[in-house]
């Protein structure tokens, strides 16, 4: 009788928040939306912190879109069985294919949410952080589906807000500066805006999951590039044939490396030449064939009310003079740049553009 009692009291500990991830492997949907994150059992809450499933694989970008300061825990499931291609130097995922990426902040022994350099863990103690939205990306035989969670308050459980949220936050700088800003969760059609990279008629796909951001190492102490993990692991068929990619914080490259890197992810997802920006003209995603197509002393075709009364994209040593610092710079929406995913100026990001801009030679006269 007891014993019997005791196996009850373990299953309700299980079920209860999010389940333990330990104890089975994660749950593909292959359709529906489920209420609960915890439906996936792609994450589990071990007493105080947020632990990925061990069948999971967590991985880290080579370069992070700017999300308002948010830390990010991202992981990738694959069903046993399946694995992705490498075609085009574009990874094609099975359908069953699981991506979550979770956001949060830390904060002090007061509950104070404080501003740190982006990064990313391998877990998440909810004790010291505080967690705002899961987001899921799932690859289903139709193809990707984006499903936005949102945790409440006591930071047991994350629900599915399609419609997306918002959550007032108060930040604290290094120098004790509040930025008080108010975080968005996007809703399903603001996550196409971004993994819909090829207009009007294209799918959407990972941006951070992709050939060139995972072959990069996780750490710097790593020995191992992660495209080589996923290909160990069964995951991948075959890895890029090139250098691991850049990174715009690896202080060892130049400026311009740096700064390639940084528009690649922060904008090409739009500004590429099928993507929503394409009416532009102006792409950011490396495959510009001269200064001009990247904004050097081009005018602007269709910007809008967001150039600020100034003539070109990019004004080689001019930062004050060039659009593209002015809408990076601003936080009006009909302005800034990029459009969607913050409220706040990225003031790294910013100042790694206007050092770039400032070092370029020539003229637009």
């Amino acid at each position: 009788m007891h014993s019997a009692l005791a196996r009850i009291t373990i299953s309700l500990i299980i079920i209860v928040g999010v389940a333990s991830c330990t104890e089975t492997k994660p749950v593909y949907h292959a359709d529906g939306s489920p209420a609960r994150l915890s439906q996936w059992n792609q994450l589990a809450l071990q007493g105080s912190v947020l632990t990925p499933n061990g069948s999971t694989e967590v991985y880290f970008p080579a370069n992070q879109l700017f999300t308002d300061y948010a830390h990010k825990l991202r992981t990738a499931w694959i069903p046993a069985g399946e694995s992705a291609k490498l075609i085009d130097e574009e990874i094609v995922y099975p359908a069953g294919t699981v991506l979550t990426k979770t956001f949060y902040y830390p904060k002090d022994q007061n509950g104070t949410l404080l501003k740190v350099a982006d990064k990313t863990s391998l877990e998440v103690d909810t004790q010291n952080n505080q967690l705002i939205e899961t987001r899921v990306l799932v690859k289903r035989d139709a193809g990707w589906d984006a499903l936005p969670y949102v945790w409440n308050d006591e930071q047991t459980e994350a629900f599915l807000r399609v419609a997306g949220s918002s959550k007032a936050i108060s930040l604290k700088t290094e120098t004790d500066e509040n930025l008080d800003f108010v975080y968005f969760v996007p809703n399903g059609n603001q996550c196409s805006g971004c993994h819909v990279t090829s207009h009007p008629d294209g799918g959407m796909h990972p941006l951070g999951a992709v050939a060139k951001q995972l072959h990069a190492k996780r750490s710097p102490t790593d020995s191992a590039l992660q495209s080589d993990l996923f290909v160990a692991k069964g995951w991948l068929d075959q890895t890029l044939d090139q250098p691991a990619s850049a990174a715009w914080r690896d202080a060892s490259l130049s400026t311009e490396e740096r700064a390639v890197a940084y528009l690649n992810m922060q904008c090409g997802h739009c500004h590429n030449p099928e993507g929503a920006a394409d009416t532009s003209a102006l792409l950011l995603d490396g495959s510009h064939t001269s200064p001009v197509g990247r904004g050097v002393c081009k005018p602007p075709i269709a910007a809008g009310g967001g150039t600020g009364n100034l003539k070109y994209g990019i004004v080689p040593g001019a930062p004050e003079k060039s659009i593209l610092l002015y809408r990076m710079a601003s936080d009006k929406p009909d302005e800034m740049m990029p459009e969607l995913g913050r409220s706040l100026v990225h003031r790294e990001g910013l100042k790694l553009m206007r050092d770039w801009i400032g070092s370029l030679s020539g003229d637009c006269g």
